[in-house]
């Protein structure tokens, strides 16, 4: 992997030196990297773009086979979505390309930004720990595209580069999931509020990491209503048609408290800009009223078996029978726990130019040009 990692950075390199040889030759022994504003991506499955393809892991945390991908890639991607994530939507919004995953062996081209997910991510180091690439290591991942930057232009082109990114960050579902579904020692050995700062304070972290390294505008996707998801309903609550109540608290407790950190980083940390999205309440609003927003389906997902199609079966995981919707852009969820790119869609465009308190203080047309 090193190894790969530094043939990337070699390549990065040349491709910068060819398109700006004139100014190389010039005499000017560095480049000046363009200004535009890049888009760097973390978190988990709702933003993993194909990096679970490259890692040892398990059928659950990956999408890379059919039908993953068949209404606008028409083949599977890596995507948990039947097509684009709402960080495509983002990027696109914002005048870029799709951000390719960081594993991705032709990903030799960093300007454009980078998107470091992993599905099955949590904060913390023990969730799903030797299947996913948790927070810590795609931090880590980060800091070795920085250096790639200040190697090829000028640090302090780089750093400017930096500074205008867009740090798009969603994390803490599986850490909260993870307990439900497994077996977690940390989880059941303290209280929810001391587990929920334990994540929080791992978040922080990584937060401070990358601003360290230049990072100033990052957006915040709370966790959204876990509980009411068809995995949920399918495998703890065995088909009521209710919500997990434990979650449920969990997640609210979550949100509560990543505010509160952010409202408090912004006093501590140089220049920190946020943009917070109260996943909570927009997903709750898709779940509870679909057909004001289009959608005939927010309960059932597209693809599964069970009940609401919520055991993790799309696709035939583990030679598992499943369901296939004949129109996913009428559902809001694609499978168990994932978006229909249409769902997706829909969600991004409120992140863009949302004007309420569940995007606060910008929304992220606004975090971009700030």
């Amino acid at each position: 992997m090193a190894g790969s990692r530094f043939l990337s950075s070699l390549l990065v390199y040349l491709i910068l030196v060819s398109v700006v040889c004139m100014q190389i030759c010039k005499g000017d022994p560095k480049i000046h990297l363009p200004k535009h504003v890049a888009l760097f991506i973390f978190g988990d499955s709702i933003f993993d773009a194909g990096n679970n393809n490259y890692i040892n892991t398990t059928s659950t945390f990956q999408s890379n086979f059919w039908p993953y991908g068949q209404t606008f890639f028409n083949s599977p991607t890596g995507r948990f979505s039947d097509g684009r994530l709402i960080s495509d939507f983002i990027a696109k919004y914002a005048n870029l390309p799709l951000i390719r995953p960081y594993l991705h062996p032709t990903n030799k081209f960093y300007l454009h930004g980078v998107n470091f997910a992993s599905a099955g991510a949590g904060a913390l180091v023990d969730t799903q720990q030797g299947f996913v690439i948790d927070l810590k290591t795609q931090l880590s991942y980060f800091n070795k595209v920085v250096k790639v930057f200040e190697e090829v232009g000028h640090e302090a082109g780089a750093k400017a580069l930096l500074s205008r990114a867009v740090y798009l960050i969603n994390i803490g579902s599986n850490d909260y999931l993870a307990p439900f579904l497994t077996n977690s020692t940390l989880f059941h050995s303290h209280s929810a509020q001391q587990y929920v700062e334990f994540v929080i304070g791992n978040l922080t972290t990584v937060i401070k990491g990358i601003h360290k390294n230049g990072g100033r505008k990052f957006a915040f996707l709370g966790v959204g209503p876990l509980g009411c998801f068809p995995l949920l309903k399918a495998v703890i609550l065995q088909g009521k048609d209710e919500c997990l109540q434990e979650i449920t608290e969990l997640a609210t407790l979550h949100n509560k408290d990543l505010y509160k950190t952010l409202l408090h980083l912004e006093k501590e940390l140089e220049g920190f800009v946020y943009t917070y999205i109260d996943s909570f309440t927009i997903v709750t609003e898709l779940l509870n009223n679909p057909a004001k927003y289009g959608l005939k389906e927010g309960k059932v997902a597209c693809c599964g078996s069970g009940p609401f199609r919520g055991y993790f079966s799309c696709g035939g995981r583990n030679g598992e029978e499943y369901k296939l919707c004949n129109n996913p852009s009428q559902h809001l969820f694609f499978d168990a726990a994932h978006f229909t790119d249409n769902a997706n869609q829909l969600y991004a465009e409120l992140l863009w130019n949302g004007n309420s308190q569940s995007i606060r203080p910008y929304n992220l047309k606004t975090l971009f040009h700030v």
